[in-house]
């Protein structure tokens, strides 16, 4: 009997329903069609062995009226054939089933007594035949026909097992009844293991076969076919199945477990085929929002997220990589470029997917917050104008943009008013790569954008940062923002261009990082709420005190902008903060120069009457004060002002210097003669013409006598000393012309011997000032040949300076001086080498001395982000971020002559003479053990002192 006439014989024997009398008949009937089936080839679905059974039972199933009957089927011992063969014989006996009895089974009875009996067996089949196909592949050759020829029968035997399964799919999906899952229960879940089998095997198939896959490519290829068609019928039946609210806690389950299989699915599929993996993501948010009330509280969200975001990267990178390699290779073919349209809807379909999940199922996202943040800065981390972004021409980039850019923005206006988010953007601890930096801050100020149009409350949540539950730690938005743009040091020294707003109508405006930061931050601190200033305040003060130099004078610019957008009094108020900080401030720090930069720019924004109420406040006569008017420019007061100020803190000045030369001297309070100086030179550096002869005078006259005082010796080893001769020079070139000519020679003399030691910057800085106050003077034929070698020597150390900043002070001190003095013959002779000529026409006519492409120059940028962020880890690791870089003397050690010098030397030579003492002993025999530890800790002892002597 052929196929065709068992088939047909057996479907009009089932068709009798009715009739008991013929029951037995067509039992019998049936079992032998089914055992002539297995017959027609030798072969046996498996054999007896010592009374048992080897190989699997397969269960039929035959109709007579309304019972099943169980059809046992077995192989009888034969002519033995090969394990193929075996297969393939059960695989025929499975599709018989599916094809003559399957039909014949009513829906309430189909999982009880066909899926549950049947599937599970054939699961089992796929099984060993994928396990014996993998274990074979790999000794697949062309003079192996015979292991090739057992392979495509092992191939083209799944793909009629696939068909068989695709089969019973689509009969569950042709019925008119509404389908239950407790009906097809076995099914699903058996055919979703199957498809994962097999299309994991196809992902894996150029390794699996060992570059002889195309010996078995176009069966490998026509059961990829059949497993994609057999899938998307499975997402059709899961589409007609139904599940209310009367559904059982089984069927639930079974549902959450078809939903996370196909999840797994997913991690398959994602590389092989995109219209599968789409219709796949398709169908899991479909099915998770159709059962929403039901499964919510069983689904893995998390996990659902995290693969979502991983195939959303995977395929923006796909995208990217078109776009560089077409950007790259100058060429624009169709096919790539519809490739790249292909591949960035896909992107976007997924952005839209992620978008309408979390809409859905926002309260269950609480863990998956820092992973969609991570998604979020990866993204435009790899976009421009990040320093990682991959290159690729302006159309595409736009196309990116628009297409899916555009789509992840939704994300933001979702999580801005859900904490666990706001907690994860805003932590404080939050450990990014340096890549991350810049889209971390470029996705706070869009959040800043946004918060004006939220509730007061989501503004509170961004803006308070402590008031989180176990939030002590945590910054606000504006910190955040600080922080964030500290981090890129790198993207602004490009600097990196971003577009800003688009002005009448024209194109967008492009801006560095710096302008797009400040001008995004002032338009929120315009609108922002009375409640929250506070926690403005304390983030602009803190961002000034910074050590960042960038992000200092953002908080300045950012600070500016409040006062002028603000009260008057609310300007006066913050001057006056500012100024009972700065008399606070211990000793010379860069905090201490934020704040006194800050306290300049605003004291010209302060309205008149507040201004002589700052007068008021802080008295100039009174000693106290002399440090915050120090630091005061005399240009920021009117006109009827400037004149008091300025007369009292000249006479002030000089007042606290003959009271230091006169009394003070002798106890060495250098810090107040320091304090007067300062005042000193920031009254006459302004060259105010409200500063008359007699003052001038006098000013010269009490510099001269200080430094007729001071023991120069002793500057190259007294930072304090250092510091005062950095005060002290520059006064004295503005007052050249009063100046004793034994003066103007000791201060050329000691510059040029000082310099040789390496001084701080600011010694070096006082002296390129000295040098530029004697290019406006004409020095006496009798000094000229003391003064004018000494003069082209000092310029040409400072124009070899191997430190830039110093250079380019040089450079510009040297430039001014050419154009001003009378001793011409000085300019050449400092021109001590090519290198230095060179440099200096080329800073003339503004040209770069060394032009760098822009692959090394990025490279280099990068190194130097790596050290600058270090070096600020180091400084906040440091007690109140206040350490001093230019070391006073202690009021308790602060003595110019030390009356216990004696004791120190009899101290360290008795210390010199006991470690020599124990080298020695060290040189005669073995040392203990404990001898390590101690060394170390007076070396460590060492340190200490080294430290403190340094300090005093």
């Amino acid at each position: 009997m052929n196929g065709e006439g068992a088939c047909g014989g057996l479907s009009g024997m089932c068709s009798l329903r009715d009739g008991g009398a013929e029951g037995p008949d067509l039992r019998n009937t049936a079992y032998k069609m089914v055992s002539s089936k297995t017959q027609e080839k030798p072969g046996r679905l498996g054999t007896r062995s010592e009374g048992g059974t080897k190989g699997g039972l397969w269960r039929s199933l035959a109709w007579q009226g309304r019972h099943f009957w169980a059809v046992e089927v077995t192989g009888r011992a034969r002519v033995p054939c090969a394990r193929s063969d075996d297969w393939g014989e059960q695989m025929r006996v499975l599709m018989i089933l599916t094809q003559m009895f399957l039909p014949h089974v009513s829906l309430l009875e189909l999982e009880r007594n066909f899926f549950s009996q049947v599937i599970p067996k054939a699961v089992k089949l796929f099984d060993d035949l994928l396990c014996e196909l993998s274990s074979q592949a790999s000794g697949l050759t062309s003079q192996n026909a015979e292991l090739q020829k057992t392979l495509r029968t092992i191939l083209q035997t799944l793909g009629q097992g696939l068909e068989t399964l695709t089969t019973c799919v689509h009969h569950v999906c042709n019925l008119d009844e509404a389908v239950a899952l407790d009906n097809i229960q076995t099914l699903p879940t058996s055919v979703l293991h199957v498809l994962r089998s097999m299309f994991t095997h196809c992902r894996d198939s150029e390794y699996v076969y060992s570059g002889r896959l195309h010996m078995v490519s176009d069966l490998l290829q026509s059961v990829f076919k059949e497993a994609v068609f057999l899938h998307k019928q499975l997402m059709e039946l899961m589409d007609k199945v139904c599940i209310d609210s009367s559904a059982t806690e089984e069927e639930i389950r079974d549902m959450v477990a078809v939903l996370h299989t196909v999840l797994e699915l997913c991690a398959v599929i994602s590389s092989m085929d995109h219209a599968l993996h789409a219709n796949t993501w398709k169908f899991i948010i479909k099915q998770s929002l159709k059962h929403q009330a039901l499964v919510e509280n069983q689904l893995r969200h998390n996990d659902i997220v995290n693969r979502l975001s991983d195939d959303i990267l995977a395929s923006y990178h796909s995208c990217l990589c078109l776009a560089e390699h077409m950007k790259l290779s100058g060429t624009q073919e169709i096919t790539d470029h519809r490739l790249f349209q292909k591949t960035a809807k896909l992107c976007r379909f997924f952005a839209n997917s992620l978008v309408h999940y979390i809409k859905e199922f926002m309260p269950f996202l609480s863990e998956s917050c820092c992973r969609l943040h991570q998604l979020y800065l990866q993204i435009h981390s790899k976009f421009p104008p990040g320093l990682n972004a991959i290159a690729m021409s302006e159309v595409h980039r736009d196309e990116m943009a628009s297409v899916f850019l555009v789509a992840l923005d939704p994300l933001i206006d979702q999580f801005i008013s859900f904490q666990p988010f706001v907690e994860q953007v805003l932590k404080e601890t939050l450990d990014l790569p340096s890549d991350l930096f810049l889209p971390q801050c470029l996705l706070l100020i869009h959040i800043m954008d946004k918060l004006p149009s939220q509730s007061e409350d989501v503004q509170t949540l961004w803006c308070t940062g402590t008031e989180f539950a176990d939030k002590s730690s945590n910054p606000s938005i504006f910190k955040a923002v600080f922080y964030s743009f500290q981090q890129c040091s790198a993207e602004l020294s490009l600097p990196v261009r971003l577009q800003g707003a688009i002005l009448n109508g024209g194109a967008p405006v492009e801006m560095t990082l710096y302008q797009f930061v400040c001008i995004h931050l002032c338009a929120y601190i315009a609108s922002i709420l009375p409640s929250n200033f506070s926690y403005l305040e304390y983030a602009l003060l803190d961002a000034v005190l910074s050590p960042s130099m960038l992000t200092s004078l953002l908080a300045m610019d950012s600070w500016c902008f409040l006062a002028r957008y603000g009260t008057a009094e609310l300007c006066a108020h913050h001057v006056s903060l500012l100024a009972h900080l700065i008399k606070t401030c211990p000793g010379d720090c860069c905090q201490l120069y934020n704040l006194s930069v800050l306290l300049r720019r605003l004291l010209f924004l302060m309205a008149s009457e507040h201004q002589i109420e700052f007068i008021r406040e802080f008295p100039v006569e009174e000693t106290e004060n002399m440090t915050v008017w120090q630091h005061v420019s005399l240009k920021s007061f009117k006109t009827d002002l400037r004149k008091k100020v300025t007369n009292d803190m000249i006479s002030g000045g000089i007042t606290l210097c003959r009271r230091w030369l006169n009394d003070q001297y002798t106890n060495g309070n250098f810090e107040q003669l320091n304090t007067s100086l300062s005042a000193l030179q920031a009254v006459c550096n302004t060259r105010d013409e409200y500063l008359e002869p007699n003052q001038q005078f006098a000013v010269s006259e009490v510099i001269g006598h200080i430094w007729a005082l001071l023991d120069l010796k002793k500057v190259s080893s007294q930072p304090y000393l250092q510091k005062t001769v950095s005060l002290l020079v520059p006064l004295l070139g503005i007052y050249t012309q009063y100046l004793e000519t034994h003066i103007t020679i000791q201060v050329v003399s000691l510059a040029a011997s000082f310099l040789q030691l390496d001084p701080p910057d600011h010694v070096h800085f006082a002296v390129l000032f000295f040098l530029v106050c004697l290019g406006k003077v004409f020095i006496s034929q009798d000094m000229q040949g003391q003064v004018l070698p000494k003069l082209s020597a000092l310029f040409a150390a400072l124009l070899s300076s191997h430190s830039w900043l110093i250079h380019q002070h040089a450079l510009e001190a040297f430039t001014q001086f050419a154009e001003e003095t009378r001793h011409e013959d000085v300019v050449p002779q400092s021109l001590c080498s090519e290198e230095v000529k060179g440099k200096v026409v080329n800073f003339l006519n503004k040209m770069n001395s060394s032009a760098e492409t822009e692959e090394f120059r990025l490279s280099r940028i990068k190194q130097e982000k790596n050290v600058i962020q270090k070096y600020f880890l180091q400084k906040e690791l440091i007690d109140g971020r206040e350490e001093v870089l230019t070391a006073k003397p202690s009021a308790k050690r602060a003595r110019h002559e030390y009356p216990h010098s004696k004791q120190y030397e009899l101290q360290t030579e008795a210390a010199e003479a006991a470690l020599k003492a124990l080298l020695s002993l060290l040189q005669k025999s073995p040392a203990p053990d404990w001898l390590s530890q101690r060394l170390h800790d007076l070396e460590t002892l060492l340190i200490s002192l080294k430290g403190q002597a340094n300090c005093s």
